[in-house]
């Protein structure tokens, strides 16, 4: 598995707790190596690669959780070097107005990835220790920052505007921002290119369905609103999330309940959305719990009508506001495999030609395919896509070599 007579991209894609490290080839764009590292900050951090079994390491924090995955990648054979690097791509979640392309990383962007802090302060430090992390293991090899917010740039000002007086927007930079970009620009490639169909000339809605969610609305191949907004909060019931809910409940639940502000944060990102309807954040818990045929079961049931619900309420709006879809696409990991999710969110959509084939819905998909979902005379198409998230952070950066 030696990598030394190959020329390689690394990505590193930082979570909140998670980190993985993909090598690709650079000429085929195949990834070579995976590493995947949990549970970061926790006596519980482990490693995972392959059908391996599951390695506890020591991860106190990002910059640790990656030289423990270049170190694996050592005792594997897997040589990570400048003579065989081309380059190293990182996900940063927040680039602001500042960043809305890739870019690559030099003193200024790295200060300016910081002074965004305020804007993502659960992700963009961790994306930053990984790249202080990659900078110490080797300053010759361009770095470059892809951003999740990027895709959304341009969204149009009616879709952006909060109805707040415009000083905050001008002197805070408060607008909607959208995130989620990286794997929507991804997805929506995949599938004009499978539908040999440039993607300007398609409309298409992504429901990017996991622990976090969002739903996209692309006209012309362009982001033209998005359910995400100032922050990944807004939007769409998720794991731990609240999602969309009247402004005056924080301050609300501030003068009523003795918890301060921050309190109300962590209530509403972490201990909210289906974690805090029935007790469980994951969908394969929550239909297991359906099951139970006790009290557990109804707030299962009840958490996954509300989840759905919100999908399917925003899938409505964005068709209205689109006019014409040609595609639904459904990607991450509740939207690749939950057939159950995909079924209720769609549900009672007939009536606009929207027609899920119920086989095809529940039948076993391809790891790596554009799958449709459709039956007969359904349109728009709806369709499965796997989020080749990594790999579009390279396509994003490897042009800027050549520069």
């Amino acid at each position: 598995m030696a990598a030394n007579n190959r020329q390689l991209w690394l990505t590193v894609n930082a979570g909140s707790s998670s980190l993985k490290l993909v090598l690709f080839e650079a000429d085929s764009l195949k990834p070579f190596a995976v590493v995947q590292i949990e549970r970061i900050g926790t006596p519980d951090a482990h490693l995972l690669a392959g059908d391996l079994p599951v390695m506890t390491i020591a991860a106190a924090d990002h910059r640790r959780a990656f030289d423990q995955g270049l170190r694996y990648w050592r005792q594997q054979s897997v040589l990570v070097s400048p003579e065989n690097l081309m380059g190293i791509v990182h996900r940063v979640v927040h680039g602001g107005e500042r960043f809305t392309a890739p870019i690559q990383l030099t003193p200024d962007v790295r200060a300016g990835i910081e002074a965004l802090i305020p804007l993502a302060p659960l992700h963009n430090p961790l994306a930053l220790q990984c790249i202080d992390a990659a900078l110490a293991l080797d300053a010759r090899t361009p770095q470059f920052a892809v951003f999740d917010t990027a895709f959304h740039h341009d969204l149009p000002p009616e879709a952006f505007h909060y109805a707040l007086p415009l000083r905050f927007y001008r002197e805070f930079g408060i607008r909607r921002y959208g995130f989620h970009g990286i794997s929507v620009d991804s997805v929506s490639r995949q599938l004009a290119e499978s539908l040999g169909e440039p993607r300007a000339s398609l409309n298409l809605i992504v429901a990017h369905l996991g622990n976090g969610a969002s739903l996209t609305a692309i006209r012309g191949g362009r982001s033209v609103d998005t359910t995400m907004g100032f922050t990944p909060l807004e939007g769409l019931v998720m794991g731990t999330r609240a999602g969309d809910l009247d402004p005056a409940i924080p301050a609300f639940l501030e003068n009523h309940t003795g918890l301060s502000g921050a309190d109300v944060a962590r209530l509403l990102n972490r201990e909210s959305g289906l974690l805090g309807l029935c007790g469980h954040a994951d969908l394969r818990a929550i239909h297991e719990a359906m099951t139970a045929g006790n009290d557990a079961a109804e707030l299962a049931a009840l958490a996954l009508a509300v989840y759905t619900y919100r999908i399917r309420k925003y899938l409505g709006a964005f068709m209205a506001l689109l006019g014409r879809v040609d595609g639904v696409i459904f990607t991450g990991g509740v939207g690749e495999h939950d057939a159950i999710v995909r079924s209720q969110a769609l549900s009672g959509m007939g009536l606009f030609g929207w027609h899920l084939d119920p086989a095809r819905n529940v039948a076993t998909l391809g790891p790596a395919e554009v799958t449709p979902l459709h039956a007969e005379g359904s349109f728009p198409g709806i369709y499965v896509v796997p989020s080749r998230e990594a790999e579009q952070m390279v396509r994003l950066a490897a042009p800027l070599l050549a520069t």
